[in-house]
């Protein structure tokens, strides 16, 4: 699969899940721990709203702390939409060229950081599901592709305290990835 179908795909998952989020769901525990619904969703945003930005060749600095604090308003769904929609538009404007973004550790190539997004985006996306009782199967394509990228910066992201402890889990390759994640695939909110 190519890289601009697993992210726009891995987008399309998220939002998806959003867009089901009822009105009573937002303060609900997520598996990130400390995490609300509503953080979570935030967080993603985040990153959507900074993929514009970044792909744009603007630096952290630049954009500085305008895209801190509450992202949502007074409708969450609608501001996940919106950024989602805008990031994959940038995404598959830039890709085909190339390049790198200015990320906290410093230049990466652009090709990199959509995976790390698309990445973010399909355990997310999990994470949602099963803290608002949704559907917690990804797309086992999804889940192939991102595995792959994955095994190769596991460590990476463990030393850099992104991900948590690894969950041991024998059950597929879904449990698997979640694992690597740090997520227990068995968490449920009770």
């Amino acid at each position: 699969m190519d890289l601009d179908t697993l992210y726009r795909r891995c987008v399309e998952s998220w939002a998806t899940r959003v867009a089901a989020v009822g009105p009573g769901q937002w303060e609900g525990p997520t598996p990130c721990a400390d995490w609300s619904v509503r953080v979570l969703v935030n967080h993603v945003v985040g990153e959507d709203l900074w993929t514009v930005p970044l792909v744009q060749g603007r630096t952290i600095e630049e954009v500085g702390d305008s895209l801190d604090g509450d992202l949502l308003g007074d409708d969450p769904v609608r501001a996940a939409l919106e950024a989602a929609r805008a990031a994959t538009a940038i995404v598959a404007e830039a890709l085909p060229a190339g390049g790198t973004v200015h990320l906290s550790y410093g230049e990466e190539r652009l090709a990199e950081y959509v995976c790390q997004l698309a990445a973010d985006h399909l355990v997310h996306g999990w994470d949602l599901a099963v803290a608002t009782g949704g559907d917690p199967r990804l797309d086992p394509a999804l889940v192939d592709e991102v595995a792959t990228w994955f095994e190769e910066r596991e460590q990476l992201y463990r030393q850099a305290g992104a991900i948590g402890a690894r969950v041991e889990v024998a059950d597929g390759p879904q449990a698997r990835l979640l694992g690597g994640f740090g997520r227990d695939p068995g968490w449920t909110t009770g």
